[in-house]
């Protein structure tokens, strides 16, 4: 089995094609809970920090947030309707990013490396991945 693009040239590369599905669940496993924890930081106060000494308050944006990045983040860990989760949770990141990170500001700022938005640029772009992957593996249930 070699996955699309895939050269069969050397042995480490027909070795890593081999793997490629575990790999694509660790992936989908730890980005998840990473992400579930971001969102138990901000609704269950778990793992406090210091830029953030209080919850958001009940039914704000920031709130809400951390709503969809606990459930979305435990969907997607588990493998169940990973699609939709992870779809929601790269708009979710988008909309951070272009509203928190970038502000729409074309001068330095635009940049992520300067806005300290690569977190969330990063989340939207591996859970748009995700979700037009599926759970694919080690979730128990079919893609999609």
């Amino acid at each position: 089995m070699t996955p699309a693009g895939v050269e069969d040239g050397s042995m480490l590369t027909r070795f890593l094609a081999m793997q490629s599905d575990f790999a694509y669940a660790c992936l989908r496993v730890v980005s998840g809970l990473l992400f579930a924890v971001h969102g138990m930081q901000k609704v269950l106060g778990v793992l406090p920090i210091p830029e953030m000494p209080t919850l958001p308050a009940f039914g704000s944006q920031m709130w809400f947030g951390g709503v969809i990045e606990l459930v979305t983040g435990l969907a997607i860990t588990f493998g169940v309707f990973t699609s939709w989760a992870a779809f929601l949770a790269s708009g979710t990141m988008a909309v951070a990013y272009i509203q928190f990170h970038w502000q729409f500001r074309f001068d330095q700022n635009f940049f992520p490396a300067i806005n300290h938005g690569e977190p969330a640029l990063l989340y939207a772009f591996l859970f748009l991945f995700i979700a037009c992957r599926g759970a694919a593996g080690a979730s128990g249930r079919k893609p999609g």
